[in-house]
């Protein structure tokens, strides 16, 4: 492991853990595991009767498509908004569909002015996203906190710290092939999970960002991300491991920075998760490389 990563890994309380005694390493990316640390009983616990559970090391390369279909987003192969759920206030850019052929400039100013939902009330700005509108890596979070709120800017607290080391670990940085945005774009009052009906005022603009992205890859963040990429019912601990799907685009489910701050013993089950979408993106760029689909075998 290179003096770089390990710095990295210390920063995220991780260093001393990877070091796994007669076994070879899990990739040239990732570095090693220790099974000691990165206990798999309760994600196998937590998993429904129908899941058949991977074996001892082994990626669960399961494609797992949206509940829902929606006609109207069908030629785009995208899923809808949460089902059965209107937003509070529908401004005339959502509901009349424009924002679909909006740039990226005119997409991160109509967010900038939005007032879909009660969110718009007491937020100090609006947080559209950041990063390489070219990226290969989408990830997405739950919201803006205080100091996002203040700086218009998303994931730059103390999660975004975290954030950062978390990219670094795996030769990733803010920026760089990297863009990042949020499931809702306005603060919540009290940093609270976003509300169902917030959630789907928003998403038509998380919609288009992916849209205009184009990413290999999307890591949601926490369990509002995942519920509003997927539209169904997520339990992170028992959907971590697989590949879910956004249209064609592959998913991967992980706990959110801010969760790990609270719950330091579950940052070894993240830097699984890292390693499973480093190992993720490599496949599809071999793929790629080769001339072949990229959509991933199912098991």
């Amino acid at each position: 492991m290179s003096g770089r990563r390990d710095s990295v890994l210390r920063e995220m309380g991780l260093a001393p853990l990877w070091r796994l005694r007669d076994r070879p390493a899990v990739d040239d990316a990732c570095g090693q595991l220790a099974d000691a640390v990165v206990d798999r009983a309760p994600l196998q616990a937590e998993r429904s009767a129908d899941t058949v559970p991977a074996a001892a090391g082994a990626v669960d390369l399961r494609i797992v498509p949206p509940l829902h279909s929606d006609a109207r987003r069908g030629h785009a192969g995208l899923p809808p908004l949460a089902a059965g759920v209107a937003p509070a206030v529908t401004p005339e850019h959502v509901a009349d569909g424009r924002i679909e052929g909006l740039d990226w400039d005119a997409l991160e100013a109509t967010i900038l002015t939005c007032e879909a939902c009660v969110l718009c009330q007491k937020r100090k700005q609006a947080v559209p996203g950041v990063g390489d509108r070219q990226a290969d890596w989408l990830f997405v979070g739950e919201g803006p906190g205080a100091e996002e709120d203040e700086r218009g800017e998303p994931f730059v607290g103390q999660a975004g710290r975290l954030l950062d080391a978390m990219l670094a670990s795996i030769d990733l940085r803010r920026g760089h092939d990297v863009y990042i945005a949020n499931a809702v774009k306005c603060r919540p009052p009290h940093n609270r999970t976003p509300e169902t009906a917030e959630i789907a005022a928003c998403f038509p603009y998380l919609e288009r960002q992916i849209a205009l992205l184009q990413p290999r890859l999307i890591v949601a963040l926490g369990r509002p991300a995942a519920q509003a990429l997927l539209n169904q019912e997520i339990k992170i601990g028992a959907s971590r491991g697989r590949l879910f799907r956004y249209g064609g685009i592959p998913v991967i489910v992980t706990y959110h920075p801010a969760y790990l701050l609270r719950n330091l013993h579950d940052k070894g089950k993240v830097w699984e998760d890292l390693c499973f979408a480093r190992r993720t993106m490599a496949e599809l760029h071999a793929r790629a490389d080769a001339g072949a689909p990229e959509n991933l075998p199912t098991i």
